[in-house]
């Protein structure tokens, strides 16, 4: 599996930013696309996942009500997060990973594959 995160750049606090995540050469075993992030000096933290089969949701408190993630419906290979409202805090190094494991927020379970987007909010 080949994952390539897109999207980021720097946003005014309050504003909005869609990040995508293209998926090639999905594993037969692959549940679940996360979307994670990094700020320096800080651990990965979990920010929303999406089941491959179903796509159900779920997402850290921390952007609940502001951020969205989906995927496209027509070509089923990109998985969108959809960010508002977004706040000096969200400002961090993006990245998509996938795991076999369905609807988890456990970061040590996804692999990540391929670089991430930095995403920066100013205030």
């Amino acid at each position: 599996v080949q994952l390539q995160a897109s999207g980021g750049g720097l946003v005014q606090a309050g504003g909005s930013l869609r990040l995508s995540c293209a998926v090639f050469k999905l594993s037969f075993s692959t549940s679940t696309i996360g979307w994670f992030r990094q700020a320096p000096g800080k651990e990965r933290e979990f920010v929303a996942y999406i089941t491959w089969r179903g796509s159900s949701t779920g997402y850290a408190d921390s952007v609940k009500g502001r951020f969205t993630i989906s995927r496209d419906n027509n070509a089923r290979n990109t998985v969108y997060l959809q960010m508002k409202s977004l706040k000096p805090e969200d400002t961090a190094v993006y990245y998509c990973a996938e795991s076999s494991v369905r609807a988890t927020m456990d970061r040590t379970q996804y692999r990540y594959r391929g670089q991430g987007t930095q995403v920066t909010v100013s205030s």
